[in-house]
């Protein structure tokens, strides 16, 4: 069924209910996953992500994705994590269609009809883009 699952992750708690989808999901078809985490310099530019080397970067997103890793562990599996820099919806969607998975996993903020037509969302981005199915996660 899948074969390689990638899951959007922030830190928050909807991208927390999202990895739990995930994980649940690869434990049960023995699927890969990978976390996808987009630093977007545009809109904020937290101080301990600047001036740092690849290597720290990654291990400071890992120390913020602690929790998600967890959940992972706690069914014996080891995500990959894979970092990516831009607007979060695009560069999700840019990074799903290159890599070639077979589900996208995305945690919904469930903003309301209102609020998606002004601002849109990733989730809803990442859903109408992605050329693999989208599992959003409320």
């Amino acid at each position: 069924m899948y074969e390689k699952i990638i899951v959007a992750v922030d830190g928050s708690a909807h991208s927390g209910r999202a990895a739990k989808h995930g994980a649940t999901i690869a434990e049960a078809t023995g699927a890969s996953v990978d976390l996808l985490y987009v630093v977007d310099h545009d809109r904020s530019r937290p101080p301990e992500f600047e001036h740092v080397t690849k290597e720290e970067l990654e291990s400071r997103i890992r120390d913020q994705l602690s929790e998600v890793f967890d959940v992972f562990s706690d069914k014996g599996i080891r995500p990959g994590l894979q970092i990516q820099f831009g607007e979060p919806g695009p560069a999700i969607v840019k990074f799903i269609n290159s890599a070639g998975y077979d589900l996208a996993i995305v945690g919904s903020r469930g903003l309301n009809a209102f609020q998606e037509m002004v601002l849109g969302s990733v989730s809803h981005k990442v859903a109408k883009r992605a050329e693999c199915p989208v599992l959003l996660v409320k």
